[in-house]
């Protein structure tokens, strides 16, 4: 059976570039911790197939592993979570 997942939106201290990219540094949990964003691998319009929306995908590494940071057309972040499990940090 497939889990279903929303979205958690996220603040994200990011650089805006002089060629007009956006690379996030660092984002920051629902309950205040701080994560750094060690590196951005990959940059892309997408859509979040496990919770809906789509914007500019993410993909970095964070902790170790890879996680999707998405960045709506409404200047709002977001990550994905699973329904029915406690949310984990990124």
């Amino acid at each position: 059976m497939k889990q279903e997942a929303f979205k958690i939106y996220v603040q994200v201290n990011a650089d805006f570039l002089e060629e007009g990219g956006i690379l996030p540094r660092y984002l920051i949990w629902e309950d205040g911790t701080k994560f750094e964003i060690d590196r951005v691998t990959d940059v892309r319009q997408a859509a979040s197939l496990k919770a809906g929306g789509c914007g500019m995908r993410y993909t970095c590494q964070i902790c170790g592993g890879e996680h999707y940071l998405f960045y709506e057309g409404n200047f709002r972040w977001f990550v994905e979570a699973k329904k029915g499990r406690e949310v984990s940090v990124p």
